[in-house]
């Protein structure tokens, strides 16, 4: 127990730092609050960069300008590798490609990435993200979908090491949810030395208007996760990157938990990053047709010759609703948040700077709840009282001395589950993982059940231990045998 003759010194060293980047109101309530308060909240400031603050608050609240839009920057279309990796003039040899992913694979040089600190508040859930469940007819959770295609991977392409590992980014809020969950889960089947948890880092949130970091609570800083660009930094300062390089890890494989039909390691796109004479290794992207010129989702361009991702909400009208001679969007290809990043680039980008590695913050104006500082009582805002910073994982893409971009089908490895109702909702999730399946299933000539409207008659669910793609179920395939006659109208099936 830390007495308060102790804790003097600390107050009086944290009060000076707080002084000289204008955030002493931070301690206004310093001796209303019970010694355990005191310390965990001298404990909370004390973990954040204040010297950073004052740059960034001239720059995101001030001068209220966003890194990453550079108005007269050179926006061109992406080349990329086609799905259609056979037609006449985007051909490209997907074979010889995923022939070296599965090398790699198999000699334990690949690690599987997931950025799970979402809650699943917007789902109605009171949870980590990843403990929703996605299987269109198991239930099964979000993490037991990515691990089934871990386990699958391991099964099929067998890594001289054993295992291929999962680093898993949490946040603070759902850290030890996260891994309490695992943990009653039996790590679902995988083993527990190679599955690593880590919290991503948070940023203060910041006044609208004075730029002066907010209390959530008289004990408490209001702070915000700080983006999936900051991965890349967590990656590095939690030891996951170092414990790559133990294991021999060379490439990461990066996806976000929401999307149950996510390829959390897939050969060809591995292949492409690690051999194409086009990549540099560095950091590869994902992309799916946008489906039409307003979906938010974020393009991938050429800015400036360096490939990049704007936002949906930066990218200019007039070329968002661009067309090709052929009718087809100019700008076309949509993120998807799946990329293979390099292990060095991550260690090469943080060993740089002294406190970390940061890439440059997208602002977000938002109602953030605070202590009022002449009252001391809470205020829930009715408008944008706040500016919260945080880094997109896509923002290092230009670092990358040659970066590729592969274009991949949405009905096969695109169905995100981010909203309640409508799309991207797990109605939507289930509906495209059952016409995947039916698809796969009709090609392996199962019969399947249709409706008059063409939505198939029946709810199924392919593991991707059956299989982790179409060819796997034709005969001689991996998930051949399991493969039924048909399908009765209205069923609920998994293979």
């Amino acid at each position: 127990s830390m007495t308060i003759a102790h804790a003097q010194p600390a107050l009086a060293a944290i009060r000076e730092q707080l002084q000289q980047v204008g955030q002493e109101h931070l301690l206004t309530f310093v001796d209303q609050i019970t010694p355990e308060q005191r310390s965990a909240l001298l404990a909370q400031i004390a973990s954040l960069d204040l010297r950073s603050l004052p740059g960034l608050i001239e720059r995101y609240v001030r001068a209220s300008s966003d890194a990453g839009k550079g108005s007269s920057a050179k926006i061109e279309p992406v080349p990329y590798f086609a799905a259609d990796h056979t037609s006449k003039d985007r051909g490209w040899d997907r074979e010889a490609y995923a022939r070296k992913g599965r090398e790699l694979i198999g000699a334990g040089k690949i690690a599987a990435f997931t950025v799970a600190g979402g809650q699943g508040s917007r789902l109605g859930y009171d949870g980590p993200k990843g403990c929703y469940p996605g299987g269109a007819v198991t239930g099964k959770p979000l993490f037991a979908c990515l691990a089934d295609w871990i386990l699958a991977a391991q099964e099929r392409y067998r890594p001289a090491t054993g295992s291929i590992p999962w680093y898993i980014m949490t946040s603070p809020l759902n850290h030890e949810a996260t891994v309490a969950f695992f943990k009653a889960n039996g790590y679902f089947g995988l083993k527990a030395t190679d599955v690593m948890f880590f919290p991503q880092g948070v940023m203060p949130s910041l006044d609208l208007k004075t730029g002066r970091v907010l209390l959530s609570q008289k004990h408490e800083v209001a702070l915000n996760p700080d983006g999936h660009g900051g991965s890349l930094k967590a990656l590095y300062t939690s030891g996951a990157i170092d414990d790559m390089a133990k294991r021999g890890v060379e490439h990461i494989s990066y996806t976000q938990i929401d999307n149950p039909l996510v390829r959390v390691i897939d050969p060809a796109f591995i292949g492409l990053h690690a051999a194409s004479p086009q990549s540099s290794g560095e950091m590869s992207s994902k992309m799916v047709a946008k489906s039409d010129p307003g979906e938010k989702v974020g393009v991938l361009c050429k800015v400036d010759g360096r490939v990049g991702v704007i936002e949906y909400s930066d990218l200019p009208a007039e070329l968002a609703q661009a067309r090709d001679a052929d009718g087809g969007l100019t700008y076309s290809a949509g993120s998807i948040a799946v990329h293979m990043i390099g292990v060095e680039f991550v260690r090469r980008l943080n060993a740089g700077g002294g406190g970390g590695f940061s890439l440059p913050f997208h602002r977000a104006e938002k109602k953030v709840p605070f202590v009022d500082l002449s009252t001391g009582q809470r205020v829930e805002p009715t408008s944008n009282n706040a500016v919260k910073l945080e880094a997109f994982v896509f923002d290092a893409l230009p670092m990358a001395a040659r970066s590729i971009v592969l274009e991949t089908q949405r009905l096969d490895e695109f169905a995100p589950i981010k909203n309640a109702t409508g799309s991207d909702s797990p109605a939507s999730c289930a509906e495209i993982q059952t016409r995947r399946a039916a698809r796969w299933l009709g090609g392996a000539g199962c019969r399947v059940p249709y409706k008059n409207c063409g939505a198939v008659d029946a709810v199924i669910e392919v593991s991707p231990r059956t299989a982790m793609d179409a060819g796997e179920l034709l005969v001689g395939g991996a998930g051949a045998a399991k493969v039924p006659a048909a399908i009765p109208s209205g069923a609920k099936v998994v293979i």
